[in-house]
């Protein structure tokens, strides 16, 4: 059965805007809330600003904006998707991602989308209109079953399937790696299911800053595997941050096993050759400095 959404479209005076993320230099976000309904989902915030009273995942705003000069953007890297995804199934009707990398082709900038949907591969041709063009894919576990309890979006197999297109095709290629579920993310499986396939990995851990979000996955954990609800809240409720810097020593030792490069918050040079992982765990102090 088919979950019923509140959709609007809307007029906006402008769809690019400066952002302080260390992955690009302006945002991007072609809608204003998300139908994949995921649950552990930190966007939902937006929802202060916008002034929506359904709750996050069963609304979405379709923005139109006014003619723009693309050229404004040379040289600068631009952001698809920092609190929506850009390939949402109303995508498919509304071309709003699409439309926008129309207006940009021919400008020599630097194209990062971010998406859990393999409705990227429709605009295959567009991306590789570009010199420089990134796809992420966030993937945060290889259980189809633990996927559907998280989110609505396509599976995980539809996903990594897109991933190796683009890829084949010539487009470097990022798993996201988030949210990380302390135990129930295998962060080195995933890796080692993506590696042949990406030039670039993202690791961030879960966040349950949000209240009404850590009430919801805490109760979840609670259900759902009840024998790591003490570890969920010695993490989340005591602040103790021994399980990602045991997590930060695994995969660090696994790095270096592999041949690989394990960097902490920088994602400003791309990779060459070898895979990159990129350690972003932006919510806690993960180490003592």
């Amino acid at each position: 059965m088919e979950k019923s959404v509140v959709l609007r479209e809307i007029d906006t005076r402008g769809i690019i805007t400066k952002t302080k993320l260390p992955v690009g230099d302006y945002a991007v976000n072609p809608y204003v809330g998300c139908t994949h309904g995921c649950r552990y989902c930190y966007a939902s915030f937006m929802k202060r600003f916008t002034n929506h009273k359904e709750e996050w995942g069963s609304f979405l705003d379709v923005k139109y904006w006014p003619d723009f000069n693309p050229e404004k953007y040379e040289g600068k890297e631009l952001f698809f998707g920092s609190v929506t995804d850009p390939y949402l199934p109303e995508e498919k009707e509304y071309e709003r991602t699409r439309s926008l990398l129309k207006s940009l082709k021919g400008i020599d900038l630097k194209i990062s989308i971010q998406t859990k949907s393999d409705l990227v591969l429709r605009d295959l041709d567009l991306l590789k209109s570009f010199r420089n063009v990134r796809v992420g894919f966030s993937i945060n576990t290889l259980d189809e079953a633990f996927k559907r309890d998280m989110d609505d979006a396509p599976s995980i197999a539809r996903r990594l399937d897109a991933m190796r297109v683009l890829y084949d095709e010539g487009i470097r290629t990022t798993c996201f790696i988030s949210p990380i579920f302390p135990v129930l993310t295998d962060v080195i499986g995933i890796i080692e299911r993506v590696k042949g396939i990406c030039n670039l990995v993202w690791l961030e851990n879960l966040n349950l800053s949000d209240g009404a979000v850590r009430k919801r996955i805490i109760s979840y954990i609670g259900e759902k595997h009840p024998s790591l609800l003490p570890l969920y809240e010695e993490i989340y409720q005591e602040g103790n941050l021994s399980y990602w810097e045991e997590l930060d020593g695994k995969v660090k030792e696994y790095a270096e096993k592999e041949d690989f490069e394990y960097v902490r918050n920088d994602d400003k040079v791309d990779p060459d050759g070898t895979l990159r992982i990129v350690e972003f765990f932006f919510h806690e102090r993960i180490r003592r400095r």
